[in-house]
């Protein structure tokens, strides 16, 4: 069994829901505290034990690369000052034992094509998808690390899902389990955006993957499907003719960052937890009457 070592973080979307916000800032930028979003997202990974973080960008997303890159006059700027506890935060950005490898999608033809702008670096292993809209808040170890720990025990591609209630579901990958105890189980088959009706369970996918190789053969050759992409889900449906697929209903708690209600709903739950901000936040929202 292949230890996983590198992910694919997707950030090439244009960021619209968020105009006119994104016009010249990524998405993936906006700050959910005094973090970027995609920030959230590479600690999930490097907590992980991942080695290589494959960030697939797109236009008008340089920003994301100097974020991840070295600020030599910053770390001069800060040092001058004395101001130790702010270099600290800024190195640790990216531990050095890791490496930050970038990617063009050169056109947005959906998130399966552009996980399978990852192919000659991902080659025949295994590998791990973050999606950064989803933050995942845990208290213990983060969503990444314990389908690790699944990974490592099965050997086996692993989903992340969670519980999705009423219509709501349709907006998901969907999927169809057997034998589901203790938040593990088979995967039977995976729908993408099912109408509520015929959705076949509660059972939505949310932005965390480890996948099998053998995906991205399926992905370089799949036609596009709904809304005119290529769905990452079609490729993992594909791939369950092949091998068997685990769904995890995870430990924690999911914020859709990428909606504007869900970015709000992060930045106050992660607020309260500040250790900088924290408690007078707290107080301040005791104190008023919406």
């Amino acid at each position: 069994m292949q230890k996983i070592t590198k992910v694919v973080i997707p950030a090439a979307g244009f960021g619209t829901r968020f105009l006119p916000a994104t016009k010249a800032n990524p998405k993936e930028m906006l700050p959910i505290v005094d973090k970027p979003v995609i920030q959230y997202a590479a600690e999930e990974a490097v907590a992980a034990g991942i080695k290589d973080i494959i960030f697939i960008i797109g236009r008008n997303k340089q920003s994301i690369e100097d974020h991840f890159d070295k600020a030599y006059e910053l770390e001069a700027e800060l040092a001058a000052k004395q101001k130790t506890l702010l270099i600290d935060s800024v190195q640790a950005i990216v531990p050095s034992f890791v490496n930050c490898i970038f990617i063009r999608q050169p056109t947005a033809l959906g998130l399966g094509h552009a996980i399978h702008c990852a192919r000659p670096v991902i080659s025949n292993e295994p590998f791990a998808i973050i999606l950064p809209d989803d933050l995942i808040d845990s208290d213990s170890c983060g969503c990444l690390s314990q389908m690790m720990d699944i990974y490592n025990q099965t050997g086996k591609s692993v989903l992340a899902v969670e519980r999705v209630k009423g219509p709501e579901i349709s907006k998901y990958g969907v999927i169809e389990i057997e034998n589901f105890e203790d938040r593990l189980g088979k995967i039977k088959t995976i729908v993408e955006k099912p109408p509520f009706e015929s959705a076949p369970s509660d059972l939505g996918v949310v932005g965390r993957y480890i996948l099998s190789y053998k995906v991205m053969e399926i992905l370089g050759r799949l036609p596009p499907g709904s809304g005119g992409e290529i769905q990452l889900t079609d490729g993992i449906s594909e791939l369950l003719k092949l091998e068997d697929i685990n769904a995890f209903e995870f430990y924690g708690t999911r914020f859709d960052c990428g909606s504007k209600l869900g970015f709000l709903k992060a930045n106050i739950a992660l607020g309260t937890k500040s250790g900088e901000v924290g408690e007078s936040l707290i107080s301040w929202i005791k104190e008023q009457k919406f």
